[in-house]
């Protein structure tokens, strides 16, 4: 599987350079997520701009890295979705279930405001004890 990682300070940028998220390729992803996820990364951004085709294999590897990061306040998004998996997601209904966004310049905001959200919920517990 052919890809490219971007490590920001706060956040990863996963960028899987494939067509089709399949069988084939979805356990590598699966892994990939987990390892990346086990360096201590807690936000991770699965942009899906190249990928045109997912298959159930595929929505499985999503639901994963959803599942993971989404443990302990951490944050899973995809962007850069395309139309036909778009649809594909909706059928399922997992872009209910998932964190979806339009492109790489609105997830940096989306994790920016969990970061604010997250700060003032933790400053608020701290009060109260």
């Amino acid at each position: 599987m052919k890809y490219s990682i971007d490590k920001k300070e706060q956040y990863v940028i996963f960028t899987p350079l494939e067509e089709k998220l399949d069988s084939l390729l979805a356990p590598k992803l699966k892994s990939e997520l987990l390892t990346v996820h086990a360096e201590g990364y807690g936000k991770l951004v699965l942009d899906m701009s190249y990928v045109k085709y997912v298959d159930s294999s595929g929505l499985s590897a999503l639901l994963v890295g959803d599942r993971e990061y989404g443990n302990n306040g951490g944050l899973f998004l995809i962007s850069g979705v395309q139309d036909h998996v778009m649809k594909l997601l909706q059928i399922s209904m997992l872009d209910k279930k998932l964190n979806i966004v339009s492109d790489l310049e609105e997830a940096g905001e989306t994790i920016f405001m969990h970061e604010i959200e997250n700060g003032s919920g933790e400053e608020e517990e701290e009060t109260e004890d």
